[in-house]
């Protein structure tokens, strides 16, 4: 086979991305062929493609199946089911992926579920790390309803701690409801959440000046990790870097050790019924554009994931 199909970015049509034929992948000695079923998408990267050159690839989450094991001898076997992470070029039929990167499915996980927790299983989890033990310690997680803060919701309340979510509209507010945290507060400006504090530790997925808000509610020695800057559309990773106030935890990326671990600790979660994904939309990979747009304009809560055919 010398060519795939892939989705790439083509500014001449609307939305800016569409499935073209692009050139079959050729994995290294480290890497398995991976049949992708189903691909996640995330604020980061679809933010990223407005701003990339014609013919980049985008994607970083997938699931699927191994169509060719690694020649080093690595990873999951051919038939596995499948689910991991690239640096780009996820959204494609067929994806050399990274053994270290890439984990098998627990048998009553979905393809669909699997390929929500990369990114935002991964770096919900890091975030509250960062933090320390949890225990009973007060938490607050802002832009709760996306993808990180979710997980991170869940994560947090199974760690033992007292969870805050704060999100910006109401009918946002029912899933977090559903998963049990123990306040949620509905509000465009963060100060709703100050009364509920001072918190142990904060997870921001906002940035910007709500970070320069939240980051005043913890009490002393507590720890304010930001993830990324939902409320910053044309913020580049360096003046994010720039504008956090002293003393916040900045979580730029997500570290090459340990991941398949991680991943197989967090899947063992969903399996068991601890963690639950919140798929907000699910569609065909054509639909792309669309899909891509809604994120883009906060339509959609969670995480969206498309069926690549």
């Amino acid at each position: 086979m010398s060519t795939i199909r892939a989705i790439v970015v083509d500014p001449a049509v609307q939305g800016l991305l569409k499935v073209d034929e692009v050139e079959a992948p050729h994995p290294a000695s480290s890497e398995a062929l991976v049949r992708v079923y189903a691909i996640s998408l995330n604020l980061g990267e679809v933010r990223t493609t407005i701003r990339a050159n014609a013919g980049w690839r985008p994607g970083w989450d997938l699931s699927g199946v191994v169509e060719q094991s690694a020649a080093d001898g690595s990873g999951p076997p051919v038939g596995a089911r499948v689910f991991g992470m690239v640096h780009s070029g996820s959204w494609a039929e067929l994806v050399a992926v990274p053994t270290n990167f890439l984990l098998e499915i627990p048998e009553n996980v979905t393809f669909a579920q699997a390929a929500t927790l990369p990114v935002a299983g991964l770096t919900a989890l890091f975030a509250l790390e960062r933090g320390g033990v949890l225990l009973h310690r007060k938490v607050l997680v802002t832009g709760a309803s996306g993808g990180v803060g979710h997980f991170a919701c869940q994560l947090a309340k199974q760690a033992g701690a007292i969870v805050t979510a704060l999100v910006r509209r109401e009918e946002r507010a029912a899933c977090l409801q559903e998963i049990g945290v123990h306040k949620v507060v509905v509000g465009e400006d963060v100060v709703a959440a100050q009364s509920f504090g001072p918190y142990d530790v904060i997870v921001d997925t906002l940035g910007g000046k709500s970070l320069n808000i939240v980051s005043t509610f913890l009490v002393k020695g507590g720890s304010c990790i930001n993830v990324g800057a939902a409320t910053e559309p044309e913020m580049t990773l360096q003046a994010r870097l720039e504008s956090v106030p002293d003393g916040v935890i900045v979580l730029d990326g997500i570290p090459s050790e340990g991941v398949s671990k991680d991943l197989g600790r967090l899947a063992q979660m969903v399996a068991e019924g601890l963690l639950h994904p919140q798929i907000d939309l699910e569609a065909p990979w054509t639909e792309i554009a669309e899909v891509t747009k809604s994120l883009l304009n906060r339509r959609i809560a969670g995480k969206a994931v498309l069926s690549v055919f």
